[in-house]
């Protein structure tokens, strides 16, 4: 939610070229892959404020105390403590990293929208390796008729380009946040240039969960399986065809996106 907000404020008024928001973009770009407290300068434009008032009203929803307040830290154990700590610095170390990534990838473009829902990390990737901004859908959201014939196509390793690859293996094997948001915006800079769009809410979320030991392994998981499970529309034995929608079942890949990012 606090990714959305943010994005979806500035994608806007980016798009309007309102001064101020290309101004803030910017700003914002010069962080990409860089961390919170590298950053400050940045404080207060790149979607943490709109994660505390999402932080706010989960806290007056769950009635935590007349003040709408949670218990403070002293009060807490230890362990109660670091778990908190830990789970405020992922959140706001995810959705810091989606903004700027994606304001990176909005540079100089106006007549696009450079964040999309369903565009997943995985779709992303495999639309680059087949051709760049070709492979996005028309307006209407229908497949272009070359596109309907190349996403029909049986075999990955006819399609994938080696060392895009070998790029997105390099983003599965990071093996600190630092290095995953480096070696994502080195991606991101290859989908600006084709002009392919990401979903940073989605993006934002996995982030958020890759920096618990416990839920890693599923968030690599999940981008495998968004790279490789086929996209666009396939024939079906009934002889119709499936929808283009590119990310398979949640079943099939991560949990419910924290409402809160």
């Amino acid at each position: 939610m606090a990714t959305a907000r943010c994005i979806g404020r500035l994608q806007h008024l980016y798009r309007q070229d309102v001064p101020a928001a290309v101004a803030t973009l910017a700003r914002l770009r010069r962080a990409a892959g860089r961390t919170v407290h590298e950053t400050p300068d940045i404080w207060g434009i790149d979607g943490l404020e709109d994660l505390a008032q999402v932080w706010g009203k989960q806290r007056e929803a769950s009635g935590a105390d007349p003040a709408g307040s949670e218990a403070p830290p002293e009060l807490l154990h230890p362990d109660q403590r670091y778990k908190r700590e830990m789970s405020t610095r992922a959140e706001e170390d995810a959705v810091h990293a989606a903004v700027t990534l994606w304001a990176l990838h909005q540079q100089s473009v106006r007549d696009a929208a450079m964040y999309e829902p369903g565009w997943s990390l995985g779709r992303a990737v495999r639309a680059l390796a087949r051709g760049g901004g070709d492979a996005r859908p028309a307006d209407d959201g229908e497949p272009e008729p070359s596109q309907k014939h190349a996403s029909s196509a049986p075999r990955l390793e006819d399609e994938l380009n080696e060392t895009l690859r070998k790029r997105f293996v390099r983003i599965g094997t990071s093996t600190s946040f630092d290095m995953l948001a480096v070696r994502l915006r080195e991606v991101v800079l290859l989908l600006r240039t084709a002009r392919i769009p990401l979903d940073y809410v989605r993006l934002a979320d996995q982030l958020c969960r890759w920096q618990s030991e416990e839920q890693r392994a599923e968030v690599r998981r999940a981008w495998g399986r968004e790279l490789y499970l086929s996209y666009g529309r396939q024939a079906r034995p009934d002889g119709g065809e499936d929808s283009a929608d590119d990310t398979p079942p949640a079943s099939e890949t991560d949990d419910e996106t924290d409402p809160g990012l």
